[in-house]
C-alpha cells in the first residue's frame, strides 16, 4: 500500500477493510473471532471489531510474520479444543459476504471445505489443482509452473476446517518454498495423502473474494462495495439517479421515495426522509433530513434539516445545527451550532453562529452574527417574525425581540425590544411609526 497505515485499516466506503470482513462474520452470526495481527494493527482490533458488531474479538500477535500457516498455528494455541468447524479467512477480503461464509461453513462435512473462484488471468492467487471433483492441492502463484499458472480456478482464501484435523495437520507445516513461509494451503496436500476429501465451494462471482494488495485494488473494491450499497437502497424504493457518482456508507438510512442526484456523498449515521431530494453535489455527514426536504449542492454535518426545508445551493450547516420545518437556507449561507425555527428564511451570504432564530423570521443578505470576541463565543437570540435588514451585524451577546426590525447595515450592539426598529452604527432605536 506504500503507507504507514496497516493495510487492513485502509478504508472503503467509510469503513476499514477489516471492518467489512468482520461485519460479514457478524451477519453470519459468527461472534467467536480471533484476529491474527501485527504490532501496528493490534491496538485497533477491538474498536474495529466492536463497530462491526463483534464485541469480544480476541487478538493474537504474530511477530515475525512467517506466513498463513504460522498465523493459524498461533491462533490455535489460544483456542480451547473442541470448536467443531473452524473458519479461516483473510483480513484483506472486504467484498466477502455472509452468504458465502455460511455456505462454506455448511460444506465442511469432512476435513476441509474451501472457496474457489474462476478468475481472469493473469492472477496472483494460488491455483487449484483438482483431483476429480475434489481439491488435490493448491499451488501459490510464485511457486507455480507455467502449466499451473494457466489454470483459472483460484484459491479465494476462505476455509472451513474440521478443527481437530487442522490441529493435527498444523504442526507438520514446512517452509520449503520461495518465500520460506509456512503456508496454510499445505494442509490440503496432507489431507489428500491421508485420504481426506477437500471440498471446493465455488463462488458465484469471483469479485466477492477479491483481495486488496494496493491502492488500485482498494479503489476497485470500494467501487464494488458502493455499488452494492446503492443497489440495496434502490431495491428498497430509493431513487439513485447515477450510482457511479453517488457515494454511500453502510450506516446511512434512506426512506422509500427519497431521491439522490449525481455527486451526492452520504456518510456516518445520515438519515434521509421520504420524498426528500439530495443533490446534485451534496455532502451529508451524520445529518438528519426530514420528509419532503431538498438539499442541493451543500454540506450538512452533524445537523438536522426539518420537513419541507430547502437548503442550498452552496450552503454549509454544521455543529449540531437545527433547521426547522419549512425553513429556507440559500446561497452561501453558513449555519453553525444554531437553531432556526419553522419558516425562517436566510437566502443569501449570511453567517449565523451560536444563534437561536424564531419562526418566520427573515434574515437579510449579508447578515452576520459576530459571535466571537477573540476569546469566547457568545449567543445571539432572534425572536419570531423579525426582519433583519441586509448587511446587519449582530454583536453577541445580543437579543432581538419578536417582530423587531433592523435597518440595512445596522450594527446591533445592544438588545432590541420586541417590535422596535433600529438603524445605524451603532444601531439606535427609531421612534414608533405614527398612526
Amino acid at each position: 500500500m506504500k503507507s504507514t497505515r496497516p493495510k487492513v485499516l485502509h478504508e472503503l466506503c467509510g469503513r476499514p477493510m477489516l471492518w467489512w470482513v468482520l461485519r460479514a462474520l457478524h451477519e453470519a452470526a459468527i461472534e467467536d473471532v480471533t484476529v491474527v495481527t501485527n504490532g501496528e494493527l493490534a491496538p485497533h482490533v477491538a474498536s474495529v471489531a466492536e463497530s462491526a458488531g463483534i464485541l469480544s474479538a480476541r487478538s493474537v500477535l504474530q511477530e515475525p510474520q512467517l506466513g498463513t500457516g504460522h498465523a493459524v498455528q498461533l491462533a490455535l494455541a489460544g483456542l480451547e479444543p473442541g470448536a467443531g468447524t473452524l473458519l479461516v479467512l483473510n483480513g484483506d477480503m472486504p467484498l466477502v459476504d455472509a452468504e458465502l461464509v455460511l455456505r462454506t461453513a455448511g460444506a465442511c462435512g469432512e476435513a476441509l471445505a474451501l472457496v474457489t473462484a474462476r478468475m481472469p488471468l493473469p492472477s496472483a492467487f494460488g491455483r487449484i489443482v483438482r483431483d476429480g471433483e475434489f481439491v488435490g492441492r493448491i499451488v501459490e502463484a510464485r511457486d507455480a509452473s507455467d502449466a499451473e499458472l494457466a489454470l483459472d480456478e483460484m484459491n479465494a482464501g476462505l476455509y472451513a476446517y474440521d478443527e481437530a484435523k487442522l490441529r493435527a495437520a498444523a504442526p507438520g507445516l514446512g517452509n520449503d518454498n520461495a518465500q520460506r513461509e509456512y503456508y496454510l494451503t499445505d494442509t490440503i496436500g496432507r489431507f489428500a495423502r491421508d485420504g481426506e476429501r477437500v471440498v471446493p465451494v465455488v463462488a458465484a462471482d469471483y469479485r466477492s473474494v477479491l483481495g486488496v494488495n494496493d491502492r488500485v485494488e482498494l479503489a476497485a473494491a470500494a467501487a464494488l462495495l458502493n455499488r452494492r450499497l446503492c443497489e440495496r437502497h434502490m431495491r428498497a424504493g430509493v431513487t439513485i439517479v447515477d450510482p457511479a457518482t453517488t457515494y454511500l456508507e453502510p450506516g446511512v438510512t434512506l426512506a422509500p421515495d427519497a431521491t439522490l442526484l449525481p455527486g451526492t456523498m452520504l456518510g456516518g449515521k445520515t438519515a434521509v426522509g421520504a420524498h426528500s431530494e439530495i443533490g446534485p453535489n451534496a455532502r451529508l455527514q451524520n445529518a438528519r433530513v426530514g420528509k419532503h426536504a431538498v438539499v442541493t449542492e451543500s454540506v450538512i454535518v452533524d445537523s438536522t434539516i426539518g420537513d419541507f426545508a430547502f437548503v442550498g445551493p452552496y450552503a454549509h450547516v454544521r455543529n449540531q445545527s437545527d433547521v426547522g420545518t419549512g425553513a429556507r437556507i440559500g446561497n452561501f449561507v453558513e449555519i453553525k451550532k444554531s437553531a432556526l425555527g419553522p419558516g425562517v428564511k436566510a437566502g443569501h451570504l449570511t453567517y449565523l453562529g451560536d444563534a437561536t432564530v424564531g419562526e418566520r423570521t427573515n434574515v437579510g443578505a449579508g447578515t452576520i452574527t459576530c459571535n466571537f470576541d477573540g476569546t469566547n463565543k457568545h449567543a445571539t437570540t432572534i425572536g419570531k417574525d423579525v426582519f433583519i435588514g441586509s448587511n446587519t451585524s449582530l454583536v453577541a451577546p445580543v437579543t432581538v425581540g419578536d417582530r423587531a426590525l433592523t435597518g440595512a447595515a445596522a450594527v446591533v450592539t445592544r438588545d432590541v425590544a420586541p417590535g422596535a426598529r433600529v438603524v445605524g452604527n451603532p444601531a439606535r432605536v427609531l421612534p414608533p411609526k405614527s398612526s
